[in-house]
């Protein structure tokens, strides 16, 4: 396919493949296929799944892939227009029966302890779809204080301690932080410009998925292209936040660029590699098939690195 064929069958996808189609590939702003996403596909199944009292699935994080907490994440990757009053509403509840004495989102009433990764991803929706600024203050509090020597972040440090960052949780927070100062926040912002620098850097230093004692790949997981991609790292979603925040070039993302290039399909797009496994309101694509939402990715970031990636 050329690279106009694979735009227009990005296009004949759903309303969020074509909005951030137009937008990050196309450099167009099309708001009325935006305000399509609530009404239409996959957007309007989510908000069919929720419940009279702003819940998705039972509660807050249960069952994991249907529950409040995945269906938000989810509809913050959709790009649904984020002045939506039921999606606020829902957030609203979530904050006002979650919060924890730590200041966090709690996973449940019998986890006294917030979880790093999933406040980090709390605060990426909750700051894409507007929540108050005192709301959210706690939450940075939190996050700041989970800060490790290494520059990363590790769901671990206040429950059973670890000694070294996860990329896994690095990559939450940082879209949490990322979305929080896109949308305007202030509150100790200049501290979280710097954390993000360091949680960078520490991405970096693995080259995105290496050991940087011995280079090896530190889980072959991390090199599978999955979406919606949960709490779990992987290269595209890593690379895919650095074009997002505008993160200059830096030699040390050429090793995770070749490795995206690799997986491209002789058809010039690619398809989702990995699965997760639970239960989950609906499938947006079928496994084994070329994939909008990984090949949109994809060239979002080979877009951004362009004149780059090819040295």
């Amino acid at each position: 396919m050329t690279q106009d064929e694979i735009i227009d069958w990005l296009l004949a996808g759903d309303p969020a493949i074509q909005y951030q189609t137009y937008r990050d590939l196309l450099g167009e702003e099309r708001p009325e296929i935006r305000a399509r996403i609530a009404t239409e596909g996959w957007g309007a199944q989510y908000l069919a799944a929720r419940k009279p009292d702003g819940v998705w699935g039972d509660r807050f994080y249960q069952p994991k892939w249907i529950s409040s907490h995945y269906t938000l994440l989810d509809l913050k990757l959709l790009n649904i227009a984020p002045d939506h009053d039921p999606i606020r509403d829902s957030i609203r509840k979530i904050f006002a029966e979650q919060k924890a004495d730590d200041g966090g989102i709690r996973c449940g009433y019998s986890h006294p302890r917030s979880d790093v990764c999933v406040n980090g991803m709390v605060l990426n929706y909750a700051s894409y779809f507007g929540t108050p600024a005192p709301d959210v203050a706690s939450i940075i509090d939190f996050l700041l204080g989970q800060h490790m020597q290494d520059g990363g972040f590790n769901c671990m440090s206040n429950r059973s301690g670890a000694h070294h960052s996860s990329l896994h949780s690095t990559i939450s927070v940082l879209e949490g932080i990322h979305e929080y100062l896109r949308n305007g926040y202030t509150y100790r912002a200049d501290e979280l410009k710097a954390c993000a620098a360091a949680a960078r850097e520490f991405i970096l230093l693995h080259r995105f998925y290496k050991s940087d004692h011995t280079g090896e790949i530190i889980r072959k997981d991390f090199l599978q292209l999955s979406f919606p991609p949960r709490w779990y790292y992987n290269i595209l979603r890593a690379l895919d936040y650095f074009q997002a925040a505008q993160i200059p070039w830096d030699d040390r993302m050429q090793d995770a660029i070749d490795v995206l290039r690799t997986k491209r399909r002789k058809d010039g797009r690619w398809r989702t590699e990995a699965a997760r496994a639970g239960q989950v309101h609906f499938k947006m694509e079928k496994g084994r098939q070329p994939s909008r939402w990984t090949t949109l990715m994809a060239l979002r970031v080979l877009h951004a690195y362009g004149q780059q990636d090819g040295k």
